[in-house]
Formats: structure tokens, C-alpha cells, sequence
């Protein structure tokens, strides 16, 4: 076994299981996408940040003269690391680049040059490699939203008089709403944008079905019979289709312009369902109509008489009549000309700018009405309406089936990716308004591509995004558990989604397209319970937003281990038959039984082998990360496995980690992929180890030693004491040695709730199930002083106090030790920055952080100003404005950091030139020495070689076709990252090795850019800081809190409790053998609250103790109650834990047998230390005077309503007029009832409580004149 791993005795019955994808897959791989940074620019897919740019780019002005067009993007290294963001309180962002062309397109300008350039756009918040984004000096997470899929929705509902109503719902990704529903009459009309109405016939003939004949003939309604005396005499008795019409056009004068205008005017000789009469033949013939339409004879003319009825209800005969009535409709205004009447409908569905469905909403859309329309026409067609209609009018006939909107068919997850393009999609389209707005202006100057921009425009949009947006939210980052499962979070909450409020209980139940994609299990309890959920391990989303889960083929009763697991969408897993993992198998994979019992949509049915098509991957994978670390789940009431994998997220991290004994084999997982701990990036040796540093040289092929211009060795810095988002800390120690051979992926340090690379969120304790003279009711909890004593529950907290130093009106503020009216004994840890001594202990009421702030009623005149200039600040014109210990706090300081501006003098400037020349020549050298190396790298892979003609991004051929390479010519190039276009050799393998060498030179260049940048930037600026501080100190304190009483503690189970006794080892009860317990718990928490998994675990526990092993027992598919016998038998310890105890305090044994084992307790973030509070005098709130409520606010208790009927049945009046009056809000009578205390003399009367004058200006405020009265 080696030391840096735990191994662990599986008892998983199923094999084969696959690999767990990546736990931050979600996160890391939706921004990648959407970034594409490690895609060569040409490689770019059409998604993501380079999709935004192309939908808005190329912009043209107005006369289309001048055209700003986008070749390609990219982003400079950041300014800081994530650390130094995170202590100067700054984003950890990246400046985007955009490398744009203008030209003109007019003959008049040909003196215009085409420009290239790259202009900045602004910095972008990016990703750090854990997933996080840090904003403003906070780790912050983007949660997933899972939405309403674009697409149609059918659906129905009922009429207050019990008729079904039906609709069809087309929800585009971007555009106005259709919404297809049928009235009580029978009518069906369409809905645009939720508000305006009008017959689907009305809009058939906008869309250029123009007549009866054309609406019939979709449906096939109607036979077209001739319009003459013999012909129809046939089908006298018959009904009329369509309306016969008699047309004909009027001429009459424009009076405003004198034109002559002819207009089309239309009689109605016969209306529909007309029955045709002999005396109707000679009117249609008059009428001069060629064709009659008459109904079919068929009986399918009942599941259409709705169209019949629509046609009733429309009150438009033409295509121009219709798109007029439409107009009218939307508009409400008359239309000023057909044209425009009729661009309204087409911009409304049928314009790529206005209307998009997306790909998702195509995809959706075919395969509910089976079209076959490509996937790039994302528009609606009429296709597409015919199509929905004749669907609802199946559905109104109980021919097809309405859709199940909580199916997970019908829903989608937007990934931080999808969010970050709609942001830069509403970015760019301002940027781009602007931009047009410019061009116009600048008509006939010169300009280029940087004055058309304005950088401010995208950052203030992605700025407010992930400052204000519901689904960008402040990490947890309690413990590791908490940070990956804060990631993995789908909420249907957020902008685009539901609110709580509207939410029923259909949203948030389990649905059965859940299984293996969402967790049934872990979601919160309150208000948000099933609208926010959790990606179970095994699930994955695939490009179109849908989640996937794996399942194995089964083929004629034979499961296929051979190939890799195939990843299903709910809607593809529909009408399958799917076995569960854990079904008995022959060796070969063949099914081992008569029946099965499968899973078939909703369904439970018993079949044949035969008749399965998929089985699960795994007993784990309906689960998410944290219901899949609780061993013996199966065995839980689900209530309390809700409550069990919610407070694993809560758990602190402890001073000494220890993973359990029985844990579920995941716990190795979570902690490498939460990124928390240094994992070895391949296969090499251990060069150097100390607490700061490990450093490691990895092995590598000699073409990896080519294309690469880093060394062979790396080395990671260890994370001493750093604060989470918390306050709890992190603090990683390395497990590995000098000379110790790693393989990839290998963990290099534990800590942070870590141990040998497993997650270990708490201890595992001697327990003991027995009432102990009450002190465990009601979930109380006994605990040994043992485990106070070796800290065994001891967890270090850290806290961030920080003082900004500001300019201010009356001159600036200042950091010191020198303050007016405080003794030397106060001041004696700071030094002369005002700034406490790293490791000074800290009480409340210390000064961390000494300033003295100006004070004076007026601006200083010119005089005092030269007066104080010469003999220094008087100390009564500053106040202590210092940081002072809060009345909790108690600690050690660990840290402080002191960021300042640089300041500005002759003497400054002039060495900032001299640093900065310096500087640039040194980094001048070191580009120099990169080409030099790139050249000959390059010489060494190409060298005699023939070129195949290679252009920069300009165009201009550098190396051309048919040359051979020599050193002399690939030294002439100036700059390399300028090489784009064309291939280097006729060597595939060849060009490869090149291209990777380009793109890692590139980045290298980059890097170099960004820290002559960035150095440059220190000496010229000193501290980014945000604006109008001048100095920002921050100070550190650690505090190491033992358990207490009061405490809140916890089991994997949802057994939670509080520490209500801390009793001497000795009063314990202990074992035969004299071993006391370290924790007694009340056996009735078991029994009602169903979570028996907490027994099967402490049994298990104990036998892993005795015998010196630790168990995976993975969910759903572990330890049974015989393999637990076999080792407690073998460990020699009583089965099922039941042994006699014996009393600490008397030594005599207890009546009953107890169950004792050890269980996996946790110490939850609920301490006693953050939640106890007392105040005497304090703040009081503005309007009412009454004092504060709350901890944070040093609040006081409220004496309420029911508290007062308390003391009125006592009769205790004077307390209570006390309590009333001058404790509370009497201002007067609170400054009397002070002094009389101090000078020892008899209370006061109380005068008049402030919220009485409240009430009065209430009154008044209603225009009631109220005066009080002696």
C-alpha cells in the first residue's frame, strides 16, 4: 500500500462500471467551448464567443460605404494571478482582443486604406482551472439554469364550463412568441406575443394561402367543381365549401395628389355551408366565379370541422386583406401601404434578425412534427404552421397525445458558456449600434477601426452579469464537497426561468426522466425544494443543452461490455426497455434470469432478456456526488438521505483530516477532481519537497522536448493558511518525498478536508447508542473532553478585516501608530503603518489597524494650510478612525498586507523612466533569446526542407513556395506570430509538429507580453486599486475553535444534533475492556426518522477499527448484513454491535446491551462561537429609535407583543413601563436614566417613547391635524 494512497476493501457486486466523467466537465469544458482558446483560429467551431462575433459582424454604415469587418480574436495573459485578485480585491480577468478590418466598398474613397487592427475590448472575467470566476476579490460561481427548451409545446386546458381547450406553444430562442389555441366554439385562433388574437385562417392567408381554395386544399376539404348551369345542377342539395364572391374595381381621384387609383371591391353572393339551391346556379354564374368549392362527402370532414368553423370566423377574403387586419391588430393603426402591412409578419417569424429558434429549437421541432427541414433554418416556415395545425387538430380529434412539459425532453441546461454568448450577444449589439453611429458621423475623414470602438460598452454588460445576475452566486466553499457540488448546480430559478412563486408542485416533483440525470435526492429543503437540483455523477450534457446518461447495449440478452457506454437524452431513451446494473450475469455478460424487472419510461414491467434494450452502468448512477458519499444509502429514509447530503456541504474542515473507515469508493474522485489538491500533471520524479513547494521533473518524448519551450521540471507552490469564501482555511501539507517516483494524476499534499487524496470531511468517533442521564434528548449530543483535548473537532477559521485609506475633502487619511488620546499599552503591537504585529494575540477592543482620519468643520484656509505644512498637523484636528477587534474576537494574527498607489513627484517620474527603459531592454533580450530558440527549433524540424509558401495575416508571402528552408531565411522573419496562412512543408506529421511549435511560441510571446506589461504597470501605478483609495491594509486572524457545547454535529445519515454535555473521559460509559466512548447518541434519533444506514455504518466501522482496514461500500450496490457478520466475526467484536456498557461514574454494568461502533461524525458550520451574543448599550435604528436587531448589527433582544401579555399577567408594571420606555426608544428619558446610574441617584420618570411620535407623523402624514394636549 503506498503512503500517499488509502486503500479500500470494495464490496461492489457490479463490475465494469465506467469511468466517472469529469466532475467539473459542466463548467470547465462549457467555458472552453465558448472560448475556443486552445482551438487554432482557423479550427474555430461555429459556437461560443466566436458564433457572437460573426451573427454581429461585418457592420456597414448606413449608405454602405465603409465596412468593419471580423477576422479573428484573442485575449492577453491576465494582469494578476487569482491569489493576488483575491487580496486586492480585483477580478481575475483577461484583456480581449479583436483583430478587425475596414474598407470601403465606394468608388469616391479610393484614396480610403484597407486597416487591420486589433482592438481592445475590454477585460473579461475568466475562468480560473477550478472552475470559478474571481470578481471583485470573491470566488464566484456560475450555476447552470435549466429552462423551458425552445421548440412547440402542445398542450391543454379546461374551460370554467368543463370543456378541454387546446393549444400549441412555439417558444423561439429569441423573437415573439405563436401560440396556436382553440376556443370553446370550436375556432382556433392564433395568439402572437401572448396578447393579440386572430383566426389561424387570417394568418394562413398572410403567409400566402390566399383563398378558401388554397386553406381547403392544405387539409384536402374540399372538391373544386365548374361554374356552369349543367355542371352544378348535379350537386343541388350539396354544401358550399367556400363563399361565392362577386368582384370587381371602382376607379375614383386621389384628392391629395390627383391620381386616378383603382380598388378591388368584393361582394358576398353566397356565404359557406350555404345548401346549394337551384335558384343559387344562376346568381354564382352572374357573379362570374369560375370554380365552386363544395364540401367532400367523406367523414373526415368531422375532425376538420374546426377549420370550418375558423373560416366562419374570418373576416378577411385576401391576402391583402389579411396582412392589413393583422396590422391593425398588432399595430392598432392603420397600415400606411401593403408593403408594410406586409413586412410586419415576415419580420415577426420569417427574418433571421428578428427570429431565431436556434439549433436546439430546429432539432425539437422536427422531431415532434417528423419534418426534415435543415438544421440551419432556424426560422419558422410555413411548413411548420401547416404542420402544427393539423398536429392540435389530431389532438383536439384524441389522435395524438399532449406533451409532458416536466420531462426532461422539454428541458434544457443553459451552461456558463450558453450565458456568457447571450451577454456578449446583448455586448456586441450595443457596441455594434455605437459603432454604425460613428461611421455615419465620419464620413469624410480618415479613421480607423480603435475610433469606431468604445471598450467600455462589453465590460459594463458582462460586469453586471456576474456582479448582479440571480445565477452568478458567491462560492460555498465550506469544504471541497461544497465547492464541486456548488458547480455541478442546476437551478430553474434565474433570469429566463421560473420564480418561486409561480412554481407548483409538478416543477419540483421527481420525474422519471430524473433516473441518472438529475438527483432525486439532494436538493434544499424551504422554498426552493425541487428547483434547484444536482447533476448525478455519471450524467453529462451534450452540445444541444439536453442531459445524458450512460447505459451499456444489450443485445439479445447479452450485455456489451466489449465497447464504450452509449450516452442517452430522455427523449431517446423513450419506449425503451432498460435493466438495472446490478442483475445477475454469466461471465460472458449473458443475463442469468427468466425475467427481469426494467424500467420503460414511467413503468415497472417484468419481460424477457430478450426484450431489454439498455442496462444502467452502475447501482450509483440515479445519484449525485454527495447522496453517492452516504454508504448503506439504500437503507435510509429519503428524507433523511436529503438532509444527509445537504450537511456534508456544511461540514468544516478540521485541523487533523481523517477520511472513514466506511466510505463509498467516491470519495478519491471528488477530492482530485475539486482541484483543490496538487495533482502530478504525468509521470515523473520528485525532485524537491518542503511545506512551500514540491517540485517535480517529468518524463517526456523528444518530440514533446521540441515543440515546448519550458524545462523538464515544475514546481507547485503548497496553499499556507488561505481564507475560503467561509472562513474556514485552507492549508495543504505534501504527502510525497524527495526521490518518489508519481504517476499521472497522482495526489502530491493533503488538507482541506483531504487525507491520502480522499475526501475527509470529519472523524470517525467510538459511539455509543444509549439514553446518558438525559443529556441526549431530543437529539442531544454526549460528548468525551478526549476529543476536545486532542483536537480531535478542532478547526482553524480565518477572518479578513481590512481599512481603506481614502482622499477626502479635508485632506487625506493616514495609516499609523501615533494616535491622538490612546495609551501606548493599546498601540504597543502595531508598527508605524498602524498595522498589528503578525502574531500578536488578538481580544475584543485591540487595534488591528491604526488611521487617523482629518476632522474640522470647514475646508482649512490657504494660511493654516502653510502654517500646518511647516509645523506639522495639530493633534486635535485628526480622529481615530482605527480598526478595532470586534466584541467576539478572539485569535492570533497570521498575515498583513499593505497595497498603495504609487505617488506622483518630479523626482518619482523621472525614475520611473529610468526603471522603465531598464526594464524593456531587459525583456527586450529575452524575446530576442525566445526567437532565437523558436529559429532553431524550427531549423531542426524543417531545415532543407521545401516550403509550400507561407503568407502573414496581411496577405504577403514570407517564405514562398518551392524554397528550400535555410537558417539565413527563417532568421529573416521579424515576428512570427504574424505567420497564418499556407502549409510549411509537403509532411503531414511535419506541418503538425510546426503548428503545435507556432502555437506554443505564441502563448510563450504572450506570456512574456503580459509580464513586461504587467511589471511595467507596477512601477508607473504601483497597486491596482478601485478608484478614490489611495491605501487598502487587510489583516489576517486565525482562530482556533475547539468543539463546544452548543456546537452543531452531524452524522452522513441526517442525524443532527447539539453538543449538550462535554463530560470527563472517566464519567463516560466504557467497554469491558475499559475503552470509554467518545460520543453517546439517543437511540430514540433511530427508529422514527428511518436512517438505519447510521447502524449497519457504526457496526461496519467498528470491525474496520479492529482490524485495521477501510471499506468502499458504494450505494445501492454494498455491504449486506451477512458480509458485515463475516467481518465483525473476524474483527471478534459482538454482531451488530449489541454489548454491555458499564456506567463511568459507578462502574456497574447498564441493564440493556447498547448498540457501540464507530461512526463518521462531522462537525457542521453552525458554531456556538458565531451565533452567541449579548449587548448593553448599542445602536439604535434611525426612525424609531428602538435598538437594533441581530448580531451583525450588535443588536439587542425584542421584547414583543407576547412578551409584553407575559408581564401585564404578572402585574409587573413598573418593569414593564421600564422595558417600554427608557431601555427602548425614550431618547430622553435613556440619557437621564445613564447619568442617574453613573451618579448613583434615584431613576427618573420616563418621558415619551420615540415610537409614539412615529405614530403621530403617521397620522398626520394621512392629513389628520393630531396634537397632544397637557
Amino acid at each position: 500500500m503506498s503512503a500517499t494512497q488509502t486503500e479500500r476493501l470494495n464490496f461492489s457486486s457490479v463490475k465494469n462500471k465506467p469511468d466517472y466523467p469529469d466532475f467539473l466537465d459542466i463548467q470547465i469544458k462549457s467555458f472552453q467551448d465558448f472560448f475556443q482558446l486552445e482551438t487554432k483560429s482557423e479550427e474555430r467551431g461555429q459556437e461560443g464567443l466566436y458564433k457572437t462575433f460573426l451573427e454581429n459582424f461585418p457592420i456597414t454604415d448606413t449608405r454602405n460605404q465603409f465596412v468593419l469587418e471580423f477576422l479573428d480574436y484573442f485575449v492577453d495573459p491576465p494582469r494578476y494571478s487569482i491569489q493576488e485578485c483575491i487580496e486586492r480585491g480585483l477580478t481575475y480577468s483577461v484583456p480581449l482582443k479583436a483583430r478587425l478590418k475596414l474598407y470601403c466598398t465606394d468608388a469616391e474613397h479610393e484614396d480610403f486604406e484597407t486597416i487591420v487592427q486589433d482592438v481592445y475590448l475590454g477585460t473579461i472575467p475568466y475562468m480560473t482551472p477550478s472552475g470559478t470566476f474571481c470578481v471583485n476579490g470573491a470566488e464566484r460561481v456560475v450555476v447552470s439554469q435549466l429552462h423551458r427548451s425552445p421548440g412547440v409545446f402542445f398542450g391543454q386546458s379546461f374551460h370554467a364550463n368543463g370543456t378541454k381547450l387546446y393549444s400549441a406553444r412555439v417558444i423561439p430562442f429569441k423573437g415573439s412568441w405563436i401560440e396556436f389555441a382553440t376556443d370553446i366554439n370550436s375556432v382556433m385562433y392564433a395568439y402572437i406575443d401572448r396578447k393579440k388574437k386572430l383566426p389561424v385562417t387570417t394568418l394562413f392567408r398572410a403567409i400566402g394561402f390566399e383563398r378558401d381554395k388554397d386553406i381547403l386544399e392544405i387539409f384536402d376539404l374540399a372538391e373544386e367543381v365548374k361554374a356552369s348551369k349543367t355542371g352544378l345542377k348535379k350537386y343541388i342539395g350539396r354544401k358550399l365549401a367556400a363563399r361565392v364572391l362577386k368582384t370587381w374595381h371602382e376607379d375614383f381621384v386621389d384628392e391629395d395628389t390627383g391620381e386616378v387609383v383603382s380598388i378591388e371591391r368584393n361582394e358576398i353572393i353566397l356565404d359557406r355551408d350555404t345548401v346549394l339551391e337551384k335558384e343559387h346556379i344562376d346568381e354564382i354564374i352572374d357573379s362570374g366565379s369560375k370554380t365552386v368549392l363544395l364540401h367532400k362527402e367523406e367523414n373526415q370532414l368531422a375532425d376538420y370541422a374546426i377549420i370550418h368553423n375558423t373560416l366562419q370566423k374570418d373576416p378577411t377574403n385576401s391576402e391583402k386583406e389579411a396582412v392589413e387586419h393583422i396590422y391593425r391588430q398588432l399595430r392598432n393603426a392603420e397600415p400606411p401601404d401593403e408593403e408594410t402591412a406586409r413586412g410586419i409578419i415576415h419580420k415577426l417569424f420569417f427574418s433571421d434578425q428578428r427570429y431565431n429558434l436556434g439549433e436546439v429549437g430546429r432539432y425539437r421541432m422536427n422531431k415532434k412534427l417528423g419534418l426534415d427541414i435543415a438544421m440551419d433554418k432556424q426560422v419558422l416556415t410555413k411548413e411548420d404552421i401547416i404542420t402544427i395545425v393539423k398536429y392540435l387538430i389530431e389532438l383536439i380529434n384524441s389522435k395524438a397525445e399532449i406533451d409532458d412539459i416536466d420531462h426532461l425532453s422539454n428541458r434544457r441546461v443553459r451552461t456558463v458558456g450558453e450565458q456568457l454568448s447571450q451577454q456578449f450577444g446583448v455586448g456586441l449589439a450595443r457596441m455594434a449600434r455605437t459603432i454604425r453611429e460613428r461611421m455615419n458621423v465620419r464620413d469624410n475623414e480618415v479613421f480607423t477601426p480603435i475610433d469606431l470602438i468604445n471598450a467600455k460598452t462589453l465590460s459594463s454588460v458582462i460586469n453586471s452579469f456576474f456582479g448582479t445576475n440571480q445565477l452568478s452566486q458567491f462560492m460555498d466553499q465550506t469544504n471541497p464537497l461544497a465547492e464541486i457540488t456548488h458547480k455541478r448546480r442546476l437551478s430553474a430559478l434565474g433570469p429566463g426561468g421560473l420564480s418561486r412563486e409561480r412554481a407548483g408542485f409538478e416543477v419540483r416533483d421527481v420525474h422519471y426522466t430524473h433516473y441518472g440525470r438529475l438527483c432525486p435526492i439532494e436538493t434544499p429543503e424551504g422554498p426552493n425544494i425541487g428547483l434547484i437540483s444536482s447533476l448525478s455523477v455519471y450524467a453529462k450534457v451534450n452540445n444541444l443543452g439536453f442531459i445524458e446518461t450512460p447505459y451499456r447495449k444489450v443485445n439479445e440478452g447479452k450485455i456489451d461490455f466489449k465497447n464504450e457506454a452509449i450516452y442517452l437524452s430522455a427523449e431517446e431513451e423513450e419506449d425503451m426497455h432498460i435493466a438495472q446494473a446490478n442483475i445477475p450475469l454469466t461471465e460472458d455478460g449473458v443475463i442469468d434470469t427468466d425475467k427481469v424487472i426494467a424500467r420503460m419510461e414511467g413503468d415497472f414491467p417484468l419481460v424477457d432478456p430478450v426484450t431489454l434494450n439498455y442496462a444502467d452502468v452502475a447501482p450509483n448512477q440515479i445519484a449525485s456526488i454527495s447522496a453517492s458519499l452516504i454508504p448503506f444509502l439504500e437503507h435510509d429514509d429519503a428524507n433523511r438521505a436529503l438532509m444527509g447530503s445537504n450537511m456534508m456541504r456544511q461540514a468544516v474542515p478540521l485541523l487533523i483530516a481523517d477520511s472513514p473507515i466506511v466510505g463509498t469508493g467516491l470519495e478519491r474522485q471528488v477530492a482530485s477532481d475539486s482541484r483543490v489538491l496538487i495533482n502530478a500533471e504525468g509521470d515523473g520524479l520528485v525532485e524537491y519537497v518542503d511545506a512551500n513547494e514540491i517540485t517535480i521533473k517529468y518524463d517526456r518524448t523528444e518530440n514533446e522536448r521540441m515543440v515546448s519551450f519550458d524545462s523538464d521540471s515544475k514546481t507547485y507552490q503548497l496553499v499556507k493558511f488561505r481564507k475560503t469564501n467561509q472562513g474556514t482555511s485552507i492549508n495543504l501539507k505534501p504527502i510525497v518525498s524527495k526521490g518518489d517516483r508519481v504517476k499521472k494524476g497522482q495526489v502530491l499534499c493533503q488538507g482541506y478536508a483531504t487525507e491520502k487524496g480522499e475526501l475527509a470531511l470529519g472523524r470517525n468517533m467510538k459511539v455509543a447508542f444509549m439514553p446518558w442521564k438525559g443529556y441526549n434528548f431530543e437529539d442531544a449530543i454526549v460528548i468525551s473532553e478526549r476529543v476536545v483535548r486532542e483536537d480531535i473537532f478542532t478547526s482553524i477559521h480565518i477572518d479578513e478585516y481590512s481599512l481603506e485609506v481614502r482622499d477626502t475633502k479635508l485632506g487625506n487619511e493616514e495609516l499609523t501608530n501615533d494616535i491622538p488620546n490612546v495609551s501606548e499599552e493599546a498601540t504597543k503591537d502595531l508598527d508605524e503603518y498602524g498595522m498589528i504585529r503578525i502574531g500578536a494575540e488578538v481580544k475584543p477592543g485591540d487595534i488591528l489597524i491604526g488611521k487617523i482620519t482629518p476632522k474640522g468643520e470647514s475646508d482649512p484656509t490657504p494660511e493654516e494650510k502653510l502654517l500646518r505644512a511647516i509645523f506639522g498637523d495639530k493633534a486635535g484636528d485628526v480622529k481615530d478612525a482605527s480598526l478595532k477587534a470586534s466584541p467576539s474576537l478572539n485569535g492570533v494574527v497570521i498575515d498583513k498586507k499593505l497595497f498603495a498607489r504609487a505617488v506622483k513627484d518630479k523626482r518619482k517620474r523621472a525614475k520611473d523612466k529610468e526603471d522603465i527603459a531598464e526594464l524593456e531592454a531587459k525583456y527586450e533580450s529575452k524575446f530576442v533569446a525566445l526567437q532565437d530558440k523558436l529559429v532553431e527549433k524550427l531549423f531542426t524540424i524543417v531545415g532543407g526542407k521545401t516550403a509550400q509558401g507561407i503568407s502573414n495575416d496581411l496577405g504577403e508571402i514570407v517564405f514562398p513556395k518551392g524554397k528550400k528552408f535555410t537558417l539565413k531565411m527563417l532568421n529573416s522573419v521579424d515576428d512570427y506570430t504574424h505567420l497564418t496562412g499556407g502549409t510549411w512543408t509537403t509532411d503531414d506529421e511535419t506541418n503538425a509538429l510546426v503548428a503545435d511549435l507556432m502555437h506554443n511560441y505564441k502563448i510563450k510571446e504572450n506570456d512574456l507580453q503580459g509580464n513586461l506589461r504587467r511589471e511595467k504597470f507596477t512601477i508607473s501605478v504601483g497597486d491596482e486599486l478601485p478608484s478614490g483609495i489611495l491605501k487598502l491594509a487587510k489583516v489576517y486572524i486565525a482562530k482556533k475553535r475547539k468543539l463546544k457545547v452548543g456546537d452543531k454535529m452531524a452524522g452522513r445519515h441526517g442525524n443532527k444534533g447539539i453538543v449538550a454535555r462535554i463530560v470527563r473521559e472517566e464519567d463516560m460509559p466504557f467497554l469491558e475492556d475499559g475503552t470509554p466512548v467518545d460520543i453517546v447518541l439517543n437511540p430514540l434519533g433511530v427508529p422514527s426518522r428511518m436512517n438505519i444506514g447510521q447502524i449497519y455504518e457504526t457496526v461496519l466501522g467498528w470491525a474496520g477499527q479492529k482490524l485495521g482496514r477501510k471499506f468502499a461500500t458504494p450505494i445501492f450496490d454494498g455491504a449486506v448484513i451477512d458480509q458485515i457478520n463475516e467481518y465483525t466475526d473476524e474483527a471478534g467484536i459482538p454482531r451488530y454491535g449489541h454489548t454491555y456498557l458499564f456506567d463511568g461514574g459507578t462502574g456497574k454494568r447498564f441493564d440493556q446491551p447498547a448498540t457501540v461502533g464507530v461512526i463518521y461524525m462531522l462537525k457542521l458550520g453552525h458554531m456556538v462561537d458565531d451565533k452567541m451574543h449579548a449587548r448593553s448599550i448599542g445602536p439604535y435604528s434611525l426612525i424609531t429609535q428602538q435598538p437594533l436587531g441581530g448580531k451583525a448589527q450588535f443588536g439587542g433582544q425584542r421584547f414583543g407583543e407576547m412578551e409584553v401579555w407575559a408581564l401585564e399577567a404578572y402585574g409587573a408594571s413598573s418593569t414593564l413601563r421600564e422595558i417600554l420606555t427608557v431601555k427602548s426608544d425614550d431618547v430622553i428619558g435613556r440619557a437621564k436614566t445613564y447619568e442617574a446610574i453613573v451618579k448613583g441617584e434615584t431613576m427618573p420618570e420616563p418621558g415619551l417613547p420615540e415610537s409614539f411620535n412615529v405614530l403621530m407623523h403617521e397620522l398626520k402624514g394621512l392629513g389628520l391635524d393630531i396634537r397632544l394636549e397637557e
